[in-house]
């Protein structure tokens, strides 16, 4: 995994805007509708040399395949694993519930009720390592081509996953999280082994206190979540901490997130996990100000925080000097070299749901590496 050593790197987190005529032939997909295979394929690969030029040009270093070819970072799984059928159960989204009103604005806005999201209806396994395949094969064709600083590729969490496609079929989450455990080792196994970076998708370890588990206490989420983590570090049994990189997410949507579970409370377990990279939420208004709990909490040897210093679901384009102003914030606190600029969230978690304009996208990207530089300038 690449430091910050002479200036200040950038990345981002994950999904990228896809163009349209690759938006249709992805909802047709979701709706049942059969589809010319080699078309969509086709699609994908442009799509995704295309996405690994754009970052390039707008200053990111750290770049993937904009997660093109998925529906979202998450329900894309159940056209990789056996055991999904029928519809899983939508799990209220508790700090809406508060606002009714809003709720009823945010989910008509929402894609979430188009998104095909079965349950697991029986034994989970990895059967079709195809659609990863074709994804390796088309991010390594475009770095290859680009030759970016580095590469990396996302997958989803045992955790999250369990969050998207409710269990049906096993007697407990416990048992259905190790079977989740067992079966996505072998995506991630696989990422590693063609050289990317993986960075492990886990809104699970935060979004998930107020949505999965809104009625535990904070020690029963706590003791939850650190069952995660043991089941995601079976996963990665094999794979170098320096390989790999977790993101952390509260939930990539505009609303109130009065609810959120504070980053201090779960961060000594977040550590816990095998992986070197820890990104996160940490330019909204509801998070912007927990730089200050790395004050307290100590960085573990051979952590690399990649603190968002963008949002992801708005459409203001950040100063660079308030770019410069959040990365020299932490920088400070844990070290320059530990610290890699990034993005709150992706900014198209789910194939057609682009809250920030996608020409903005690339703005608020180009105005990241800026600010980058600017920190650079001031830390150097």
């Amino acid at each position: 995994m690449k430091r910050s050593t002479d200036r200040i790197l950038t990345t981002h987190t994950g999904s990228l805007p896809r163009p349209a005529d690759l938006l249709k032939l992805i909802a047709d997909q979701e709706a049942g509708a059969s589809a010319n295979t080699s078309s969509v394929r086709a699609h994908v690969k442009a799509a995704v040399t295309d996405i690994v030029r754009k970052q390039l040009e707008t200053g990111v270093d750290i770049v993937n395949d904009g997660e093109m070819g998925k529906p979202s970072y998450a329900t894309y799984v159940k056209d990789r694993l056996s055991g999904y059928g029928g519809e899983a159960t939508m799990l209220p989204i508790r700090d809406l519930a508060e606002y009714p009103e809003f709720a009823e604005r945010f989910m008509r806005d929402s894609p979430i009720d188009e998104l095909k999201r079965p349950a697991c209806t029986g034994p989970v396994a990895y059967v079709n390592l195809e659609p990863l395949q074709r994804d390796i094969d088309n991010l390594k064709a475009a770095a290859e081509a680009s030759h970016p600083a580095e590469a990396f590729m996302s997958a989803a969490s045992p955790g999250v996953i369990t969050i998207f496609l409710g269990n049906h079929h096993y007697k407990s989450h416990e048992e259905y999280l190790g079977a989740l455990a067992e079966a996505m080792s072998s995506e991630y196994q696989a990422i590693h082994r063609a050289g990317f970076i993986l960075q492990v998708d886990c809104p699970d370890l935060a979004m998930g206190r107020h949505i999965q588990f809104p009625d535990a206490t904070l020690a029963e989420f706590r003791k939850t979540i650190a069952m995660h983590v043991e089941a995601l570090n079976h996963s990665l049994a094999g794979i170098p901490p320096e390989r790999v990189r977790l993101h952390l997410c509260w939930g990539n949507y505009e609303g109130p997130h009065h609810l959120d579970v504070p980053l201090r409370d779960i961060i000594d377990i977040v550590f816990k996990a095998n992986a070197a990279g820890i990104s996160y939420e940490a330019s909204n208004p509801r998070h912007e100000h927990e730089w200050t709990v790395f004050k307290d909490i100590k960085l573990p040897d051979g952590k690399v925080l990649i603190p968002g210093v963008i949002d992801s679901t708005n459409n203001f384009i950040e100063h660079p000097e308030l770019i410069a102003q959040r990365i020299c914030n932490i920088a400070r606190v844990v070290g320059k070299e530990h610290v890699i600029a990034g993005t709150d969230c992706g900014f198209a978690t789910v194939a057609g749901y682009t809250p920030v304009e996608p020409k903005i996208t690339w703005a608020k990207f180009a105005t990241m590496a800026e600010g980058a530089r600017l920190a650079t300038d001031e830390l150097w």
